[in-house]
């Protein structure tokens, strides 16, 4: 099976190197893409100068995919991959402590995947993720943002295996008057929704807090 990825860059990359990249990533260290080429393109406009949307086909045999997004993993599965990976300073020990219960309790084995697919977590939407550490807000609307808020998906490439099996297609200029404000807007958007968020009053739901105490499991939450 075949899938189409595609990558934003300033530059063109034409042979993407395996082991190169931040540690610090939402995923680790990988090659980063999307199905989707318009969020791509805005990966690429990170001015108005622009760049390149890069175009490759994955070639998806025999490769083991982590799918994030399936009905297997529940959005703390996610989160607890972000904290394992992300540089965090955290701002009270409460934030602190909720981290450490959920890299303790739900965090995936992803070492031997080939490729992942699942949310981005810019640093807008990240703020929801850091609200629910705190206790500010519960459960069901960290999982509504995330799944319904303007993310998009990526696919990493982690393995030298999937490395191999992705050959590049073409690339094709990116115009950064066009795609840098929409970059713009959708973190805008975000920091909106987030605000709107910690305004609302939250009577349904369950806080961290309360997963905590009561050992909530890796299946209940997924069951949940």
């Amino acid at each position: 099976m075949e899938m189409t990825i595609y990558h934003g860059s300033v530059q063109v990359v034409n042979k993407p190197v395996f082991g190169y990249g931040r540690d610090d990533n939402d995923y680790g260290r990988g090659f980063y893409c999307a199905e989707d080429p318009e969020l791509a393109r805005e990966w690429a406009a990170i001015t108005d100068k622009g760049g390149f949307l890069n175009t490759y086909r994955l070639n998806t045999e025999g490769l083991k995919i982590l799918r994030l997004l399936s009905p297997d993993f529940h959005i703390l599965n996610w989160l607890a991959i972000l904290l394992a990976n992300r540089k965090i300073r955290y701002s009270s020990p409460i934030e602190k402590r909720g981290a450490e219960y959920i890299l303790d309790n739900y965090l995936p084995n992803t070492k031997s995947a080939d490729v992942i697919i699942g949310y981005r977590a810019d640093d807008s939407y990240f703020s929801f993720s850091r609200a629910f550490l705190s206790n500010t807000i519960t459960l069901e609307p960290l999982s509504y943002a995330m799944k319904y808020g303007d993310l998009g998906k990526q696919v990493v490439l982690m393995s030298k295996r999937a490395f191999d099996s992705i050959t590049f297609w073409e690339a094709a200029p990116v115009n950064g008057l066009i795609y840098a404000p929409k970059r713009i807007k959708r973190d805008a958007d975000a920091r909106e929704s987030y605000q709107k968020l910690l305004g609302k009053e939250q009577t349904e739901g369950i806080y961290l807090n309360e997963i905590i105490q009561k050992g909530i499991s890796d299946e209940q939450l997924r069951i949940l």
